[in-house]
């Protein structure tokens, strides 16, 4: 009741300073304009006696421009006090413009003759009055202004706008990408301090997110800059793998040794180097030949990863792990590469079973199809010979034999002794064929930088889901002790369960730190969402009836990033979250902000790239041409090769008495 009280004697008072503006503003008109009512015989002398004592008393009519001031003041103040009924139609635009008009009406139009009668008398007070009840409705309006309009920030942007890193945290792995983002109202400079990279990196991002340019490339620049070595996926070859080399040939100074420059490419031999992925020199036990095995047959038949352990998929993995683990044991593994395993594999079974099952380690290993061969199941032998063979055979190719069946180096990048840089070339039109091969130079580097007293290494792989990476999951979880950082690029978490498993996939996305993420939707999109939690946020509601308007705030839970945020993402702009030390703290680890390239900077060194040199020429003393001719007669040494090891092992086999019983077994 007393609120209502002290409100009703408000109103009471505004309105009496409002009747006191309009009364100086009649006076006002009456005393500069006398002369027209002096002539209609409108004036009154005890009105003159009134007005003479008052401008004696305030000089209140010394000049028009007092009086006018006076009238608005009091106007003005009476308006403050208006509690007028708001209305959302009423804007700052329509204000302004009411506003301008009756001050120029009210104060620009001095009268050109106040004395004595004159028809810009009359025009003077019609224009004084019109401005004066245009700067009262510009007044009222103000009172009845909507100042919390819900139509001003429609997306929620400044609610959902918070405060981010605006630090720059360096230590000798980070990797550190400059932001712009976006918090109270106005854009600010910021810092993405990825300070321990080794808990692993996710990036995300539909194509053309802008998830290589500004971030996995950001890694391959600054990781070469700090002396680590490296492994690079590159699924477009060589758009990761130009950046990595001439990115070495001006940033070396972070290395003790400057790290060497290798690259595995099956499409131009000329630009790749040879390595075999099964050096028999890495190879310590049956498990490693089954690991190998695993990722071979597992990429060439990406449905079988929702399979594993059934019949039909350990069986071929279990023949192509005793194919190459019996090339390992002859002859001290000369003749251990994966193109020896492919045709050895594709000789006659007959032949096959009867020379590993002449050994002691691998009789066991073979039991399921020995029982098949001797129980004469044959149908059933064929179905699992048949699975091996039949994916490896499109692995056949002279180019690819050529590069896997050399020594150019090892794949231990991380030796301190010797670093290297390796790239390993796919291609989006034949991905289906070199992504077992690539697969096993994965799962080979995988368990030989993983160990303890290794210079620090990075592992780039862009474009994940074309590739599988067994083992990847375990290497992300216990890499970071051994200086090992892992930074993987795809599009989605659908893309990545489809291709993984939803097992691995799960475990892959809940064991990494950092997180990077450009335009995502869907499923991809909530979980990030709920990743990235909940802030208090403002909530207001506006009621507005004929009499009055209500306004409540109010206060809840709600989103940080909400996935419809994400899945509008501009190209350039991430959302995340990094991880910190126990040195190194980060309070705000969540981002949304838009990554900070230097166009200008990068395009300048863009210009001045050179090429990717060819590695191996293949033009004899003559000047001629020979790849196809050497390439060619690798082919067909494998082959005589494979044939030499059979003609012998049966003749090794057949002069033993102790095993000529594996002989005509059928």
């Amino acid at each position: 009741m007393q609120g209502e009280d002290d409100l009703r004697g408000l109103a009471k008072i505004m309105a009496f300073m409002r009747a006191v503006s309009i009364i100086v503003i009649l006076m006002h008109l009456y005393w500069f304009c006398y002369g027209f009512f002096e002539q209609r015989s409108w004036n009154f002398e005890i009105v003159n006696k009134i007005l003479q004592n008052f401008n004696r008393a305030a000089g209140l009519f010394g000049s028009t421009i007092y009086s006018k001031l006076f009238a608005v003041v009091l106007l003005g103040l009476s308006c403050l006090g208006t509690k007028g009924v708001k209305n959302e139609k009423i804007t700052w635009p329509k204000i302004s413009v009411v506003l301008a008009l009756g001050t120029a009406l009210f104060f620009f139009n001095t009268p050109l003759l106040l004395i004595s009668p004159n028809p810009f008398t009359l025009l003077y007070m019609i224009s004084t009055g019109s401005g004066y009840i245009l700067l009262m409705i510009a007044g009222v309006w103000v009172s009845r202004l909507l100042k919390h309009n819900l139509m001003d920030d429609v997306f929620n942007s400044e609610n959902e706008s918070f405060l981010q890193e605006t630090r720059l945290m360096e230590n000798e792995y980070s990797v550190n990408l400059p932001t712009k983002f976006y918090y109270k109202n106005k854009w600010n400079s910021g810092w993405i301090n990825v300070v321990n990279p080794f808990r692993a990196t996710i990036v995300l991002g539909t194509p053309g997110s802008g998830k290589s340019y500004a971030v996995v490339n950001n890694y391959i620049r600054q990781h070469i800059e700090k002396g680590f070595s490296m492994y690079i996926y590159d699924f477009k070859f060589d758009d990761l793998s130009l950046i990595a080399y001439n990115h070495l040939l001006n940033h070396s100074e972070g290395y003790k040794i400057k790290p060497k420059f290798y690259i595995i490419n099956f499409d131009d031999p000329r630009k790749s180097h040879r390595c075999n992925p099964l050096n028999p020199n890495f190879m310590t036990d049956i498990s490693d030949a089954y690991e190998a095995a695993y990722t071979i047959m597992l990429n060439l038949n990406r449905s079988w990863i929702q399979k594993q352990g059934d019949f039909f998929v350990e069986s071929p993995i279990i023949l192509l792990a005793a194919i190459i683990w019996f090339l390992k044991i002859y002859q001290d593994g000369q003749y251990c590469t994966f193109p020896h395993a492919i045709e050895l594999l594709n000789k006659k079974y007959e032949d096959v079973f009867t020379i590993l099952t002449s050994y002691s380690e691998l009789e066991n290993y073979l039991s399921p199809f020995m029982d098949a061969w001797q129980g004469g199941a044959q149908d059933q032998l064929q179905g699992q010979i048949a699975s091996a063979k039949i994916p490896l055979s499109r692995m056949i190719s002279p180019q690819l034999y050529w590069v896997m069946t050399g020594d150019d180096f090892s794949l231990d990048i991380n030796n301190p002794e010797e670093p290297k840089i390796l790239c390993v070339g796919n291609n989006p039109d034949r991905q289906n064929i070199y992504s077992a091969a690539l697969g096993l130079y994965n799962s080979r580097i995988v368990k030989l930088i993983n160990k303890k007293g290794q210079l620090k290494s990075s592992v780039i792989i862009d474009e994940l889901p074309t590739i599988y990476f067994r083992g990847l999951d375990n290497l992300i979880a216990t890499a970071r002790s051994n200086k090992v950082s892992v930074c993987l690029g795809f599009q989605d978490f659908s893309q990545l369960t489809r291709d993984y498993g939803d097992k691995e996939s799960k475990v892959i996305q809940n064991t990494v730190g950092n997180i990077f993420s450009g335009q995502v939707v869907g499923e991809t999109a909530k979980s990030l969402s709920e990743r990235f939690g909940k802030v208090l946020q403002k909530r207001q509601s506006i009621s507005i009836n004929r009499n009055d308007t209500s306004t409540s705030i109010s206060t809840q839970l709600d989103s940080l990033i909400p996935a419809s945020k994400i899945s509008t993402l501009t190209q350039g702009f991430f959302v995340g979250a990094v991880s910190d030390n126990f040195d190194e703290r980060i309070n705000q680890k969540i981002f949304h902000s838009e990554i900070v390239v230097d166009t200008v900077k990068l395009s300048a060194e863009e210009k001045n790239y050179q090429p990717i040199p060819h590695i191996r020429s293949f033009v004899d003393e003559n000047g001629a041409e020979r790849m196809r001719e050497e390439i060619t007669a690798n082919y067909k040494n494998i082959k005589a090769d494979i044939l030499m090891i059979i003609t012998n092992e049966m003749d090794r086999i057949s002069n033993d008495p102790d095993l000529q019983h594996l002989i005509n077994k059928e």
